[in-house]
C-alpha cells in the first residue's frame, strides 16, 4: 500500500528537522563559546563531536527495531526523542552539559535514516526521484538551520534556535501519528524482494565498498556543513560581519546545492548508478583546490560548486540499497553501514576545530580533495552496468 500524502509529506519534513537540529550547535558555536568562557570557537568544537558518534552508532539498533518492531512507531519516538533533546540543549549551562545533550541529540537523530528512508521507499514507483526529493528536503534543513540559527542568536538568543525547531518536532510528532496507520505487521513479516538478486557472499561484498565510500563522503559531508560557516566568517571578513547575514549566505549555498539531489534522482532512474556517481565525485575535486585560496565572493561560488556535488553524492547508497537489499531487512542494512560510516566520520566534528587552528581552512580544503579521490577510488570499485539495470554482478 502507497504511503499517503501527509505521511510522505512529514516523512521529509523529519529528514530536514533530523539535519537542522545536528547543525545549530555548528552554526553558533561561536555565540556559545563565547557564553562558556572559550576564548576560540575551534576549542569548543571538539564538544559535538559525541552528537556525531551517536547518530551513527544508533542507527544499528534503530534499524534493527524499524525491521522488527515497525517504522511507524520508530518515527513517532524520533520525533518526540529529538525535540526534548533540543530542550535539553537549550537549559545548559557549560561545556559538558552541552556536549551530554548534544549526544542525546545525535542518539535520537540516529532513528530517522535508517527508518524513515525506507518507510518513504518501501512502496515508490521512482526510487530515484524519492530518493532525491528526500535529500533536497533533508538539504534544505541544512540551510535552514543556518539562516534560523543566524537569526535567533543575533535577536533571541542561542538558546532560542533549539527552542523553536523543538517546539516543530513535537508538533509533527503528534501529526505524524494522527495521519500514519498503524502497521498490521513489522517489514520483517513482509516479502517485498529488491529488483536485483545478489547471493549473500556478493551483497556482504558490495556492502563493504558501499560502506567504505560512504565513509569518505561523510567525512566531506562532516567537514563542509560544520566548518562552511567559520569559513564564510573568516574569508568574508571586512566584506560581510552581521551574522544573520552571514546565516543568509550560507543557507543560499544550501538551498542551491540541494537542487542537486532531485536531478540527481531523477537520472538514478534512467541512467547508470555507477557512471553518474563517479563523475559526480571526480567534480568535487577542482572545486575543493580551487577554494583552498579563494576569497570573498569567488569562494561563495566555489563553496557552492562543491557543495552541489557533496549533496549530489548523497542519493547513491540509498538507490543501491534500493535495487540490491529487500525491504524486510533495509533498515537493518541502512543501520550497519550508517554505524560505520557515521561513526567513523564523526571525527571529522572532533578534528575541524584543532585542525583548522594548527593548519588552516586552505590544508583543511586540500586534504578533502585528497578525500575526494578516496571516495572516486571506492566508486570505480562498484559493478558495472548497462542502460539502467544491473548486469555483470559477479563483476565484483
Amino acid at each position: 500500500m502507497m504511503l499517503n500524502r501527509k505521511t510522505s509529506l512529514l516523512l521529509n519534513l523529519g529528514h530536514a528537522l533530523d539535519h537542522l537540529f545536528l547543525l545549530i550547535f555548528a552554526t553558533a558555536v561561536t555565540s556559545i563559546a563565547t557564553e562558556f568562557g572559550f576564548a576560540r570557537w575551534e576549542d569548543l568544537m571538539p564538544y559535538s563531536a559525541g552528537a556525531f558518534l551517536l547518530f551513527g552508532i544508533g542507527s544499528v539498533p534503530a534499524g534493527r527495531l524499524g525491521d522488527l518492531w515497525g517504522r511507524r512507531s520508530m518515527i513517532g519516538i524520533f520525533f518526540f526523542g529529538i525535540g526534548a533533546a533540543a530542550m535539553l540543549c537549550a537549559a545548559v549551562q557549560n561545556a559538558w552539559q552541552m556536549a551530554a545533550a548534544l549526544a542525546l541529540l545525535g542518539a535520537f537523530s540516529s532513528i530517522y535514516h535508517p527508518v524513515g528512508i525506507p518507510m518513504l521507499l518501501q512502496h515508490a514507483r521512482n526510487p530515484g526521484l524519492t530518493i532525491g526529493v528526500n535529500g533536497l528536503a533533508g538539504n534544505l534543513g541544512i540551510a535552514v538551520a543556518a539562516i534560523l540559527t543566524g537569526l535567533m542568536v543575533k535577536y533571541a538568543g542561542w538558546r532560542a534556535a533549539f527552542i523553536v525547531p523543538a517546539l516543530l518536532a513535537f508538533i509533527c510528532g503528534f501529526a505524524f501519528l494522527r495521519v500514519t496507520p498503524a502497521e498490521t505487521e513489522s517489514p520483517a513479516r513482509r516479502k517485498n524482494k529488491s529488483s536485483v538478486q545478489l547471493s549473500p557472499k556478493l551483497l556482504a561484498r558490495l556492502f563493504v565498498v558501499m560502506t567504505f565510500a560512504a565513509i569518505s563522503s561523510s567525512l566531506l559531508f562532516n567537514f563542509t556543513t560544520n566548518g562552511n560557516g567559520q569559513l564564510l566568517r573568516e574569508r568574508f571578513l571586512g566584506l560581510v560581519e552581521d551574522p544573520a547575514l552571514l546565516g543568509a549566505l550560507l543557507a543560499i549555498v544550501y538551498a542551491v546545492a540541494s537542487l542537486a539531489q532531485v536531478i540527481v534522482g531523477r537520472l538514478i532512474d534512467r541512467y547508470p548508478l555507477k557512471r553518474l556517481y563517479l563523475a559526480i565525485v571526480l567534480l568535487q575535486i577542482p572545486m575543493f583546490l580551487l577554494a583552498a585560496n579563494a576569497q570573498g565572493w569567488t569562494l561563495f561560488c566555489l563553496q557552492i560548486g562543491f557543495m552541489v556535488m557533496i549533496f549530489g553524492a548523497i542519493p547513491f547508497t540509498d538507490a543501491m540499497i534500493v535495487r540490491y537489499v529487500d525491504d524486510a531487512i533495509r533498515s537493518r542494512v541502512s543501520g550497519m553501514r550508517l554505524a560505520v560510516s557515521f561513526g567513523i566520520s564523526s571525527l571529522a566534528v572532533y578534528l575541524l576545530g584543532p585542525a583548522v587552528k594548527s593548519a588552516g581552512f586552505s590544508n583543511l580544503l586540500l586534504a578533502m580533495a585528497v578525500i575526494s579521490s578516496c571516495t572516486a577510488a571506492f566508486v570505480l570499485m562498484l559493478p558495472g552496468e548497462s542502460d539502467g539495470t544491473a548486469r555483470a554482478i559477479a563483476e565484483l
